[in-house]
């Protein structure tokens, strides 16, 4: 199902408002910030970013841009055992892909550590943080469950001095990983968990890949990310709705350092059907082998929508139309694949391909003859023109499309059935011959009407089928993958027990099939190029499988059930 939203207007003051546009109306009137709109997108450099990390990049550039504000790229970058150069560099490409700049407006949270390391001294010499010496096993312990209070860690009253001189020695790199951590000293009986004396600064010697092996301590993300939101003059922090139960804690520290205070707005996060859109879950598909990398088209990452073919205007058309909510719940996949759809109805070109190949020979074809026939290239825009198709006395249709002994209203190919091939001729089956071992149909024979060139009949008579087909001597072959649902289903995350999901992938979600006949001048596709394959769907060049004359192509989605009525136009 769609999200519940109210509507949402593309300029202020036009439309109708989603709540957050509202809000921050009312703060523009207002005067708050000087009417100034400041916001941010600030990813973990930890992996690739997915179809709801668009929805998080979309509300947060486009709100900036329709107050005539800023947006600013933030990475998160304090975990450096888990980020890497490469899913920074991945981020930046998706963000432009999607259309939104951010100009000179790129920072790190690593730009302000030695900021947030004096942010933590202060909190330390208002004695509202301290040095804590317990286990990470003993700090679980100790915090208590959403049932039961929490109980004071042993080193909670030490002296404010102490913890300064132990706090300065962890950030001189005095003692061993997990030796000790920096923690707020808030409320270990409060019924937010995040405020049960939350760690600020934990010891890891790791070297960051921007600021090398300067720092043994790291901020821990809560701390970092209202207080970097803070430095930079954040208006509006504008986030998921996980984070609602940390902002008690964003504002904590806010406050208690009396440093600017952005406002902390969160919205419903984006499910999807069919799909887990968990950063963590996604790397273990990654890590286990489970898919072809982060862009592997079966993934609801950018990288892998682009590289299946989606185009930035069908995701953001997508997420403009399920809005933004306050409360969670699942979108149905068909949504985003039906706004890929209305989008390459309008740009992509037609071309015929078959995939599931079966010869026709027809007897009655002049020996050695080619015709070359007008076809469409996007009935949508005529600007897109006609192009030239070859047709000699052997051709390629779907197996599917022929039918030795046809059910009742079986309209396609079969014996003594006509049919119109697409910008071509009316055929008749005239026989066909079998495998004498399996019974399989091998090759069909048919008689065509040189009257009907076109696939238009000047006696009137009616057809109900219409099939495409190739030219067997001027087609080419390829791999063509039918990705199907990349999990078997809709909610591979319900239940308690969340490492089950790997066992519900699907088995056939690949779709490879081999040894696909296709039009000729398809052989020139270049990477990247999107197609409609006419009755099976729209394609694209695969970006990473493809060579020069040789295109891998992937299915970007399947086709509505309508062809019965083109068939129907002719």
């Amino acid at each position: 199902m769609a999200e519940d939203k109210t509507s949402e207007g593309d300029h202020p003051g036009e439309q109708p408002r989603d709540f957050i546009r509202s809000r921050v109306a009312e703060d523009v009137a207002a005067g708050k910030h000087g009417g100034e709109v400041h916001t941010r997108f600030p990813p973990e450099p930890n992996g690739f970013l997915h179809i709801g990390h668009a929805k998080a990049i979309t509300i947060n550039f486009s709100i900036a841009a329709e107050f005539g504000g800023v947006c600013n790229l933030r990475f998160d970058d304090t975990n450096p055992a888990r980020e890497d150069p490469k899913y920074a560099a991945a981020i930046e490409e998706d963000l432009a892909w999607l259309g939104f700049s951010w100009g000179d407006n790129l920072f790190h949270a690593s730009d302000y550590f030695e900021q947030l390391y004096q942010y933590a001294l202060q909190l330390v010499e208002k004695g509202l943080a301290y040095v804590d010496d317990l286990s990470a096993e003993e700090t679980r312990e100790y915090r208590g469950t959403v049932n039961a209070a929490g109980r004071k860690s042993p080193f909670r009253e030490r002296s404010v001095e102490e913890n300064l001189d132990l706090f300065r020695r962890m950030r001189a790199g005095e003692f061993s990983d997990g030796a000790r951590t920096l923690r707020a000293k808030i409320d270990m009986a409060s019924p937010n968990m995040n405020l049960r004396d939350p760690a600020i600064y934990r010891i890891r010697k790791v070297t960051h890949q921007r600021s090398g092996d300067e720092w043994p301590i790291y901020p821990m993300y809560d701390f970092a990310h209202g207080l970097s939101d803070s430095i930079e003059g954040i208006t509006h922090s504008l986030c998921s709705l996980e984070f609602e139960n940390h902002r008690p804690l964003y504002d904590w520290f806010l406050d208690k350092l009396g440093v600017f205070h952005p406002q902390q707005i969160e919205f419903a996060r984006l499910n999807l059907s069919f799909t887990v859109l968990s950063k963590r879950y996604l790397t273990q598909l990654v890590d286990e082998g489970l898919v072809d990398g982060w862009d592997d088209p079966r993934m609801p990452t950018l990288a892998g929508l682009r590289r299946r073919g989606y185009t930035p205007e069908a995701v953001r058309s997508f997420l403009a139309g399920i809005g933004v909510a306050k409360f969670n719940s699942t979108v149905e996949l068909v949504l985003l694949e039906n706004a890929l759809r209305v989008e390459l109805n309008k740009t992509a070109p037609r071309r015929m391909a078959v995939l599931d190949p079966l010869k026709v020979v027809i007897d009655n074809w002049p020996a050695g003859e080619v015709d070359f026939l007008t076809a469409i290239n996007n009935p949508e825009d005529e600007s897109a023109g006609t192009r030239t198709v070859p047709f000699s006395g052997e051709l390629y249709i779907e197996q599917g499309d022929f039918k030795a002994d046809p059910p009742k209203k079986f309209w396609r190919l079969a014996p003594g059935n006509e049919v119109r091939l697409r910008y071509a001729f009316y055929i008749k089956c005239t026989s066909f011959e079998t495998d004498p071992e399996t019974g399989d149909v091998t090759l069909v024979h048919a008689t065509y009407d040189p009257e009907t060139r076109g696939g238009d009949s000047p006696d009137g008579r009616k057809i109900k089928a219409t099939l495409h087909w190739v030219s067997a001597e001027h087609s080419f072959e390829a791999d063509v993958r039918n990705f199907d649902h990349l999990f078997q289903t809709p909610n591979p995350m319900a239940g308690d027990d969340k490492t089950k999901f790997k066992e519900l992938l699907n088995p056939d979600s690949l779709g490879l099939k081999t040894g696909c006949k296709l039009e000729p001048g398809l052989a020139e596709a270049q990477p990247g190029e999107r197609y409609q394959f006419e009755r099976l769907g729209y394609y694209c060049v695969d970006t990473r499988l493809s060579a020069p004359q040789a295109p891998v192509f992937n299915r970007a989605v399947a086709l509505r059930d309508s062809w019965a009525k083109v068939q129907a136009r002719g």
